[in-house]
C-alpha cells in the first residue's frame, strides 16, 4: 500500500514545524563579513586563515598546503633555468 500526504506550507512553516534552528541571523552575519572581505580586498592572512579552514589538522594541514606550493613554485622555477 502506497500513501502520499501533500503538505502546503512555507519553508519557515516547515523549519519551526520540524524543530530546526533559525539560521538566518547566523546567514546575515556570513554575507555581512563577505561583503566587507570582498570591499576591503584580500590579503594574506584572509588566505592563510581561508586555507587553514579548509585542511585538515589545522596547522599541519596548512604546514602541508604551504609546502605543496613552495615545491610547486621551485619545480616551475627550476625548469626555467
Amino acid at each position: 500500500m502506497k500513501v502520499t500526504v501533500d503538505v502546503d506550507c512555507t519553508p519557515e512553516e516547515a523549519r519551526r514545524f520540524l524543530g530546526l534552528p533559525d539560521l538566518g541571523p547566523v546567514h546575515d552575519v556570513y554575507l555581512d563579513k563577505i561583503k566587507e572581505t570582498m570591499k576591503d580586498g584580500i590579503t594574506p592572512d584572509t588566505i592563510e586563515t581561508l586555507v587553514k579552514s579548509w585542511g585538515p589538522m589545522s596547522d599541519a594541514g596548512l604546514s602541508m598546503w604551504t609546502r605543496f606550493f613552495d615545491q610547486l613554485g621551485n619545480a616551475g622555477s627550476s625548469s626555467k633555468k
